[in-house]
């Protein structure tokens, strides 16, 4: 597949804004703690719904998915609830509110509205979640850029884009050279802004996910008559 001019267009544009909300929002999310995790607080209902619903649209959960469609066929679909379930209904409508309640901003802080700050066992356990967060994100780093990696090379052809590189990438590796870059992308206006400039970011990949479902559809229709 190649990309003609307005799909390029776009997708420059797309990542200009990434980074533009990143800057623009460091100073805001440079006041405190609280900004920089928790946006303060003040950030809409609907927004953080749109941004949670977003995430869950990756191409490497899409294909992840068909892969277990295809080894389990149609019953795999409950695969996926073992975490909505439990992740976004019960801790949402439960535990979000004694978390709010705790003005706790990491699991650690957390552990300690729980348990206190002193004794063996409780600084054990936040040295636990920490080390559980930081292998959690890189996992999900892991995860996610190959699979971004892999889906960018169908539409980026690496012929096209070999002549602008100084270096030598190997046909293997391809794929982890684009997702990093993209993730290099996502990494600076989530670290610049936090938490805002992630959910605001969201917020625009949702509504271009959207615009982009509906013009398929409308495309496909018109293809069919």
């Amino acid at each position: 597949m190649k990309l003609r001019l307005p799909d390029i267009l776009i997708l420059a544009a797309y990542l200009i804004t990434m980074v533009a909300i990143g800057w623009l929002l460091r100073k805001k999310a440079a006041r405190n703690k609280e900004n920089y995790l928790l946006g303060g607080k003040s950030l809409p209902w609907y927004m953080l719904g749109l941004s949670d619903a977003s995430d869950m649209f990756d191409i490497s959960g899409t294909m992840w998915m068909v892969s277990l469609c295809f080894v389990y066929g149609m019953k795999s679909i409950w695969i996926p609830w073992l975490w909505p379930v439990f992740n976004q209904v019960f801790l949402m409508m439960y535990l979000s509110r004694w978390v709010r309640r705790s003005n706790a901003t990491t699991g650690a802080e957390w552990l300690s509205t729980r348990f206190g700050n002193t004794g063996i066992g409780v600084k054990s356990s936040h040295n636990i979640v920490v080390a559980f967060a930081l292998l959690s994100c890189l996992g999900f780093m892991a995860y996610g850029f190959v699979g971004l990696g892999k889906f960018m090379q169908i539409f980026i052809p690496w012929d096209s884009v070999q002549p602008f590189i100084p270096f030598h990438v190997s046909p293997a590796y391809v794929p982890h050279f684009y997702g990093i870059v993209f993730t290099l992308f996502a990494m600076f206006y989530s670290i610049l802004g936090g938490m805002h400039s992630i959910v605001l970011g969201d917020v625009i990949k949702y509504c271009i996910m959207t615009v982009a479902c509906i013009s398929h559809r409308r495309y496909s229709n018109d293809e069919a008559s």
